[in-house]
């Protein structure tokens, strides 16, 4: 599998994604069956642990979307463990600048390039040891998204976007528009400025530019932005929007009943 295809700017269209807040490996296995391109695994505000994720890794690795994660934090000790435990493409939080941006791919390269710490005999990134060839190459097969959340982040997007090893960025709508006083207004017309800079000013840099949509809306508006990956929902809401209409629907119609067919 081709870790990071679902970036390639030759796509017809942007990749299409899921956020995964379950943090259970049946539903990660069943949302990534679906057709999404890639998924994404959230241990910063779902209830995950190392143990929840690493399961949910080995369940998404026998279905074709690609695995992202992100950790709870940008920090480097945290990194370091989602490494170790296979994911390869790491969703970084808050990354507000580019000293923050450059610590956070330093705790993801081996020395010399890098401060990651060597455990590889124990990890599961490396099939415990038996993958050869694991540290030469780890280095390179490490792909991370620089989350921008906030108006520091944005005035400072050039210089994010410029840190080698930052390889795409995202655009989290929701903390933006918080931090910038609009909360739970993410289509706020200065929300959506803030965005559309960015999104312009990363692919001058030929970075990729990825956000998680909510709605409809928000898809499109991250479409004509031209962001080449979209979350356009989530586990969580498709279980909830789900039993809404299929209570809604029992509750309020008269309809005649129908065989069960199961």
């Amino acid at each position: 599998m081709n870790e990071h295809a679902f970036l390639q700017a030759d796509r017809e269209g942007p990749s299409l994604g899921l956020w995964l807040g379950l943090a259970n490996p049946y539903t990660a296995e069943l949302c990534a069956t679906i057709g999404f391109d890639w998924v994404l695994v959230d241990s910063e505000h779902a209830p995950n642990t190392l143990q929840t994720v690493v399961s949910q890794l080995q369940a998404i690795a026998a279905t074709p979307a690609v695995p992202v994660v992100r950790p709870p934090t940008s920090r480097p000790e945290a990194i370091k463990r989602y490494l170790d435990i296979g994911a390869r493409t790491l969703l970084l939080p808050m990354i507000d600048g580019p000293e923050q941006a450059a610590a956070a791919v330093a705790a993801t390269r081996y020395p010399p390039e890098g401060t990651r710490g060597v455990g590889s005999a124990l990890a599961r990134a490396s099939r415990w040891g038996q993958d050869t060839e694991y540290l030469s190459t780890a280095n390179d097969r490490t792909f991370l998204i620089a989350q921008i959340e906030s108006p520091q982040a944005v005035a400072s997007i050039d210089d994010i976007v410029a840190v080698e090893g930052i390889d795409a960025i995202f655009i989290g709508l929701s903390d933006l528009a918080a931090t910038m006083g609009h909360l739970g207004e993410p289509t706020h017309a200065g929300v959506l400025a803030a965005f559309r800079y960015v999104a312009q000013r990363a692919h001058h840099a030929g970075k990729p530019v990825g956000t998680l949509a909510g709605n409809e809306r928000l898809a499109t508006i991250a479409k004509a932005a031209g962001c080449q990956f979209i979350a356009v929902g989530t586990d969580v809401g498709l279980l909830t929007r789900g039993g809404a209409q299929l209570l809604s629907a029992h509750r309020t119609a008269e309809r005649p009943a129908r065989p069960a067919v199961y």
